[in-house]
């Protein structure tokens, strides 16, 4: 196993979640991580959002004594490791952009496991949340690095934010989110 100090955030993300699947703890990655990822690192997110994804929200009395386990010292709502810059947050579950459920949970192999994650559209629609209800022009900025280097199903986006009662400001940024479409 590679040392912490070395590893990627996604090799992080997926060592984390391998440990805690052996506690019974099922997380995906979620949030600015997600976007560090599928952006090539042109955005730097340094914690890492692990969503639980099951009903029943996991103990944290039991995610503190998994993530002790890897070294890990809680620290107010993150968890830190002296060996990385980077830390970890388990927010509220189960995943969600706006009023809907994630739809996609993607699993990577990286070198130190299987790593969940919400899929490149999901993460889309996760940053337009910042977008459209709190005018944050860095959360449309994040949307839009991850739609240039991923395969972003732009009709979901778009189903998605009328329902969300975003239509016109989705229309407004729609060419912007289109350098890579699929149907």
């Amino acid at each position: 196993m590679k040392p912490v100090a070395q590893m990627t955030r996604a090799d992080l993300g997926a060592y984390v979640q391998e440990h805690l699947r052996t506690k019974g703890i099922d997380v995906v990655l979620s949030g600015g991580a997600c976007v560090a990822i599928y952006s090539h690192d042109k955005y730097v997110s340094m914690d890492l959002d692990m969503i639980h994804t099951s009903l029943i929200k996991p103990k944290r009395k039991n995610i503190r004594e998994a993530m002790s386990e890897l070294d890990f010292i809680e620290d107010g709502r993150y968890f830190k490791h002296g060996d990385t810059n980077l830390f970890v947050e388990f927010p509220p579950g189960p995943p969600a952009v706006g009023e809907e459920p994630v739809k996609e949970i993607i699993e990577r192999q990286e070198t130190t496991g299987i790593l969940k994650i919400i899929s490149p559209t999901d993460c889309v629609k996760d940053r337009l949340t910042g977008f459209y209800y709190d005018n944050d022009l860095q959360c449309l900025d994040q949307a839009i690095l991850v739609a240039q280097d991923n395969q972003v199903d732009i009709n979901e986006v778009e189903r998605w934010s009328k329902q969300e009662g975003e239509l016109k400001k989705f229309s407004q940024i729609r060419e912007k989110l289109c350098k890579n479409e699929f149907l």
